[in-house]
């Protein structure tokens, strides 16, 4: 036995009648979100960058608002059951080819048809759990990041840089001065040295004369 006609499956829908792209294009998207939870399913078309997934996404969330309106279900509860996109007009248009013949142009459309519905107790449960969970480790998360951005810094850790800071920044005019001085007085030394050595030649000449 088949199961339920496209038109005949339970749940809250929308469609979109004669949008210009083929079926196909459509139906390679609408396989992304078929069986997935609402917010899911709006997540996944947010991030695919195909030309269907902005249209799709309007025809998810008029389903999701004739479900809340009409049906009176709670959004957070619903579910992507059908989703599907039947062939609809092809506008046949011609170019000329070689040789005076025409070539065919045909330009497709398509019924693009979304289905919700509720979950059952079990996976509405298991959603739940999760999004709680998910919910927990988010606000542990801001929780962290704001005691890390309140702490002040150690003030030991700070004097240390601060002192490490002022012991490397160098003049260096003063650098250049000391160095200079440093030669001038190295070449005073030197000098000073010379001159003990020729007065010690001197007298020690002077006392092998003698005698």
């Amino acid at each position: 036995m088949t199961g339920p006609k496209t038109n005949e499956r339970p749940g809250t829908r929308a469609t979109l009648r004669g949008y210009h792209m083929s079926a196909s294009k459509a139906r390679v998207v609408l396989n992304l979100i078929r069986g997935e939870d609402v917010k899911s399913a709006a997540e996944i078309l947010a991030g695919t960058t195909r030309e269907a997934a902005g249209v799709i996404a309007k025809v998810l969330a008029s389903a999701v608002a004739n479900a809340v309106n009409n049906d009176s279900m709670d959004a957070d509860e619903l579910f992507v059951s059908a989703a599907y996109a039947d062939e609809g007009i092809t506008m046949k248009r011609f170019t000329p080819r070689a040789r005076g013949r025409a070539g065919q142009i045909r330009k497709r459309a398509c019924h693009i048809t979304v289905v919700v519905s509720r979950l059952d107790e079990d996976r509405l449960e298991l959603l739940r759990v999760a999004r709680s969970a998910q919910a927990a480790a988010s606000r542990s998360r801001r929780v962290a990041t704001s005691r890390r951005r309140d702490e002040p810094a150690p003030v030991a850790q700070y004097e240390a840089s601060v002192d490490i800071e002022e012991n490397e920044i160098v003049d260096p005019a003063n650098e250049v001065e000391t160095v200079a001085s440093e030669s001038a007085d190295e070449m005073v030394n030197e000098e000073a040295v010379g001159e003990t050595n020729e007065d010690e030649t001197v007298s020690a000449d002077a006392t092998e004369e003698t005698k």
